[in-house]
């Protein structure tokens, strides 16, 4: 039977009720028993939990958490057959990209999950998500790569997204079909798994003031984007965007403050507002005057991916032409623009 290490960050799975709200708490891994029947523990993999420490309310997690989970990993990876992380599920769908890019290609599998309601609280959704994460870990047949599985539905991680804040079927991978699905039985798409290869374990180096979201709305305020756009601490910007990457035009201000920032050496990366779809810089004119711009087309990319991509890429030290190509590519299949071709 594989043997699973369970890498615990906090979140609201292991919560306990506080005078202020729910709170992180230690001791996870002896609720965790308490609440496996002995006959669940005979059937399910032998897995261990570590608590990272600090435990964190996953609204206020840092990309140095990314480098602590990937350090973990790397101390452990020839001891363990597969890994389970307890996130939160604010912030778990931009990790679980992270990780995915940081990483790259796996011969093990990585799952995220996590809950809604505090494990041990009524109608706890923890204990059936963690179940089917240990199910999954112990499957032949799950994809060796970062996923995220939640409410029976296994999610490639830099797919996901939370797209419920009350619902227990919290999360979901609207531009890319599941990767698998726990029902009486276990279905997995194994079409659509990665290739496996040999993990990277390197740090990034981390910069809070290289990368930015511009998020475009009507009456958004051209002198704070511009201010945005010419700040000389800027690498990289993800352009949230109308419907197919459209922007407003501001009389050519924006497009000229997006230009100024593109010959800078400013990475810009235009992502949809929208659930579903993707990305057409050309669609309308508003669109392919940022194809001048140098704004590069996000395609189908989510918003947490994208900016977890940039966070990744920036802090590998990728500059220049390096960074616009990987930015236009699928590096772990988290957009279908060159889904063809993934790096090792």
């Amino acid at each position: 039977m594989p043997r699973v290490l369970m890498l615990y960050t906090g979140g609201t799975i292991g919560m306990q009720p506080s005078p202020q709200g729910y709170v992180p708490c230690a001791g996870l891994d002896e609720r965790l028993a308490a609440h496996l029947a002995l006959g669940d523990l005979e059937r399910l993999p032998a897995f261990d939990v570590m608590e990272m420490q600090p435990l964190i309310d996953s609204a206020e997690l840092m990309p140095e958490a990314w480098n602590r989970l990937v350090a973990q990993l790397k101390s452990h990876w020839h001891r363990y057959d597969a890994f389970i992380v307890l996130h939160g599920t604010d912030t778990m769908a931009y990790s679980a990209a992270a990780l995915s890019f940081m990483l790259g290609a796996l011969d093990k599998p990585v799952i995220f999950t996590g809950s809604q309601i505090p494990l041990g609280e009524p109608r706890s959704d923890a204990l059936s998500n963690v179940v089917s994460a240990l199910q999954l870990a112990a499957h032949p047949d799950t994809p060796c790569e970062v996923s995220l599985v939640f409410h029976d539905r296994l999610l490639r991680g830099n797919r996901a997204r939370k797209v419920r804040t009350q619902g227990l079927d919290a999360f979901d991978s609207p531009n890319f079909p599941w990767l698998g699905e726990l029902g009486i039985g276990v279905s997995l798409n194994q079409q659509a798994a990665l290739p496996t290869g040999t993990p990277s374990f390197s740090p990034i180096e981390l910069d809070p003031d290289a990368v930015a979201v511009l998020p475009l709305h009507p009456g958004m305020s051209l002198r704070r984007a511009k201010m945005l756009l010419a700040d000389e601490t800027l690498k990289g910007l993800v352009l949230y965007s109308y419907g197919v990457g459209n922007p407003p035009s501001f009389e050519g201000e924006l497009l000229s403050a997006l230009t100024a920032a593109n010959e800078r050496g400013v990475a810009l990366l235009n992502v949809t507002q929208c659930e579903q779809g993707d990305v057409v810089q050309g669609a309308y004119a508003t669109g392919a005057a940022l194809n001048k711009a140098g704004v590069i087309a996000g395609g189908d990319i989510s918003p947490e991916a994208g900016v977890a991509k940039l966070i990744v890429l920036l802090g590998q030290g990728i500059q220049g032409v390096a960074l616009r190509q990987a930015l236009t590519s699928a590096l772990r299949g988290e957009c279908s623009a060159g889904e063809s071709e993934f790096s090792a």
